[in-house]
């Protein structure tokens, strides 16, 4: 880049820095700021559109254009070439924009007379701000380096904005981080919780975008990046000591961080004027720009790489580290990228609800999210962009919504509910210790899933009379290698002592599709859903399930152990895990060591295959569980975790339902112990619904105990079966209505 660009883009961005030094209201900042760009870079318009809205723009401040358009033109997302500019985040730049694609013509403006057009995204690690734009009757293209320029410029604005230099009257001048924002994701864990946001990794703040002296910057550059690579190495140097594919891994991001590009455009990007950290933040705003559109996961992961290693980079420049002297609030509200399940453990139940932007709900968080009853959301973008350490925040876990600093009115509602729902768990303590017998004297056995030794008080709380499924991944997925036979051992006799007597049935090892352990090669599968997971991996990986089972066998000394195999497809696969267990027992046995006093085998149905199994597999289970979660989205092929799709298919549609009968009579047939294991199971009208069709155990989280008791002990099943048989009859494709009808016509509500 010559070197007369060079210096007058620093003596743009000095003059840029000096005006929002000087005293006066956001509008008089912009409109002097677009005057002093459009004379610069010798253009007869400059022009700045702010987000009004997640999908409209509104033009703020114009030198060249009609004065009266500001604050009236709009434009949405994708219209015109701002909106286009907006929507890709990327430059257009044509010395012709009326034959432009996707020009918009606005009388309004004036703007008919200018031919040349560059729009440049105003924003920041991802955030849309607005779109920079300069204009020229000139019908010409702007060179490379004026587009580099502009953009190295609007980075600056983005950097004011976040700010608040521009805050004026209108509501796309309002403060950031100060206005209501709502966000819709998916549900991870169901509940309700409100409080204040605690950021699992606080925003960096660079309050020095614009800088005198490159040279300066340059060294803090170098050495921040040699602390950084040393940092890497001294990572890898540990990793190489355990898993050599952690190693890998590591590998790949020492790569970057010695990336001669990456590093070269940081350079150029102080040449032009910016600080060291706002150099690294325009960089890492591409990569996330990028990160958001590109297909092929791979790349996707390497951008996250890079976009992870800008963050520790800047926090070496700024000094803004973890630890920022923040304490965290009383009633926290976790707010995060993502999050392993060690560091969710370590805060523990300190925390009243977690939104995380990425997630799944058959990730680790969620299932660290469940066993602690903690209300999650998941898939709420870019929230970690818009939320402050301190911000009122309300989580609802049942429908997937966020609230970040509420109105005054949607704040009301939301403690009105919460209000509601503390008031009903009173209700529910009443009948904590009474059966779940219905009106018509059928009994219910109401279980809970657990997954931590923290959820084994919830076992007598509850009124749960048995623990229906102990998740035992999560001493898998939080340890950074296996952990040792004894261990678990241990592990697995504190469980039993914590239920006192109470049955626990202990799922084996379920992991795979999402739930990879840090010590183990990551297939690379192309639907890992119905790939290499769960007993699968047992059999295949025989010594990780013999030890595991030892462990188990060990820990019950001479009391009952029942133990599950998760995601069976086939007889075979279930006699060849039974046979395991069975040749570890008496390995023991022949070693003198105390043996279960029984032992109980059995499968999880979440297959539609297993349903159709010879009559052999149900002879040979001890018990058979029903995975509600994963046999529902298998029989109608949609993903739980794809919300388009997964809210079409109703749990009490007739198909499933009709299924479901057939998996009750055949275990009928072979007195086969049946129970239905998931959130169904916990959901009062599924429930009931379940009960009627001849389901008599379901296992659910410890908090659904009480309203599905006090909903079965005041129906009568045999009446709701005559309305699912009507509905059956009438060719209605989901028995709800039916029963939805016929519960408002009782005496109370649901």
């Amino acid at each position: 880049m010559p070197d007369g660009t060079e210096s007058e883009s620093r003596k743009l961005l000095r003059r840029l820095r000096d005006t929002l030094a000087e005293p006066g209201k956001g509008q008089e900042r912009l409109d002097r700021i677009t005057h002093i760009i459009a004379d610069s870079m010798r253009t007869e318009v400059c022009s700045i559109y702010l987000f009004r809205d997640s999908d409209t723009l509104e033009l703020c401040a114009t030198e060249g254009l009609k004065p009266e358009a500001v604050h009236h033109t709009r434009l949405r997302v994708g219209e015109g070439l701002v909106g286009r500019v907006a929507r890709s985040a990327r430059a257009v730049n044509t010395g012709d924009a009326p034959s432009a694609k996707g020009f918009r013509f606005m009388p309004e403006t004036g703007e008919e007379v200018f031919s040349s057009f560059l729009g440049v995204p105003i924003q920041r690690l991802g955030e849309r701000l607005g779109v920079l734009v300069v204009q020229s009757r000139e019908a010409r293209q702007f060179s490379d380096d004026e587009v580099y320029a502009l953009e190295v410029v609007a980075m600056v604005v983005a950097e004011m904005t976040e700010l608040g230099a521009f805050v004026g009257e209108g509501s796309a001048m309002s403060a950031l981080h100060q206005r209501p924002a709502n966000f819709r994701g998916g549900a991870g864990q169901e509940g309700v919780a409100a409080g204040h946001v605690w950021l699992h990794e606080p925003r960096v703040v660079v309050t020095n975008p614009v800088a005198d002296d490159p040279e300066a910057e340059r060294a803090r550059l170098n050495a921040a990046v040699d602390e950084l690579r040393l940092s890497v190495d001294d990572m890898l140097s540990a990793a190489s000591l355990g898993d050599p594919e952690q190693a890998k891994v590591l590998e790949a991001y020492r790569m970057f961080a010695n990336s001669r590009g990456w590093k070269r455009r940081m350079e150029e990007d102080i040449e032009l004027g910016l600080s060291a950290e706002a150099a690294v933040e325009k960089e890492q705003s591409i990569a996330r720009a990028r990160l958001q559109t590109v297909p092929d996961a791979y790349l996707r992961e390497r951008l996250q790489d890079l976009d992870d290693l800008s963050n520790r980079l800047l926090r070496i420049l700024t000094g803004q580290g973890r630890e920022t002297g923040a304490e965290m609030p009383d009633d926290p509200i976790l707010v995060a990228r993502n999050i392993g399940p060690g560091e969710l453990l370590a805060y523990g139940r300190a925390l009243r609800g977690i939104v995380l932007e990425e997630g799944s709900v058959g990730s680790h968080a969620a299932i660290v999210a469940r066993a602690l009853a903690i209300p999650l959301v998941i898939h709420a973008a870019n929230i970690t962009a818009e939320a402050l350490n301190g911000d009122p925040i309300l989580v609802d876990g049942e429908q997937g919504v966020v609230h970040l600093r509420p109105e005054e009115s949607v704040r009301t509602a939301f403690m009105d509910k919460i209000a509601m729902q503390a008031a009903a768990q009173e209700r529910y303590a009443s009948i904590r210790d009474k059966p779940a017998q219905t009106l018509c004297g059928t009994r219910i056995a109401m279980h809970m899933n657990a997954g931590l030794m923290a959820d084994l008080p919830s076992l007598q709380g509850s009124g749960a009379e048995a623990v229906g499924l102990f998740r035992t991944e999560l001493q898998f997925l939080i340890r950074n290698k296996v952990p040792r036979r004894a261990e678990l051992a241990a592990l697995y006799s504190h469980v039993m002592d914590a239920a006192r007597g109470k049955r626990v049935v202990f799922r084996t090892l379920d992991i795979g599709s999402d739930k990879v352990l840090p010590y183990m090669k990551r297939e690379d599968e192309p639907n890992p859903a119905l790939g290499w997971r769960a007993i699968r991996v047992g059999l295949d990986r025989s010594g990780m399930m013999r030890m595991q089972l030892q462990a188990l066998i060990r820990a019950a000394a001479g009391r009952p152990l029942s133990v599950m195999f998760p995601f069976v497809a086939q007889l075979e696969e279930f006699a060849a895990a039974r046979d395991h267990l069975l040749r570890e027992l008496d390995r023991e046995d022949r070693l003198n060591r105390p043996l279960p006093r029984s032992v109980e085998i059995g499968a999880m149905l979440e297959t539609p295959s297993l349903a159709y199994a010879p009559k052999q597999f149900f002879e040979l289970a001890d018990f058979i569980s029903i995975g509600g979660n994963d046999l529902k989205q298998f029989f109608f092929a949609a993903d739980r975790e794809n919300e388009r799709v997964r809210r079409r298919y109703d749990t009490l549609n007739v198909s499933f339902l009709t299924f479901l009968e057939n998996i009750v009579r055949r275990c009928d047939d072979t007195d086969t112990p049946l129970s239905f294991c998931g959130e169904d199971a916990g959901r009062p009208v599924e429930a009931l619904c379940l009960a009627a069709i001849g389901l008599r155990t379901l296992s659910m989280r410890p908090a659904s105990v009480g309203p599905v008791k006090h909903l079965l002990r005041r129906i009568d099943l045999g009446e709701v079966r005559g309305v699912i048989d009507a509905a059956f009859a009438s060719g209605d494709q989901s028995v709800r209505p039916a029963v939805m009808e016929y519960l408002r016509g009782s005496d109370w509500a649901v």
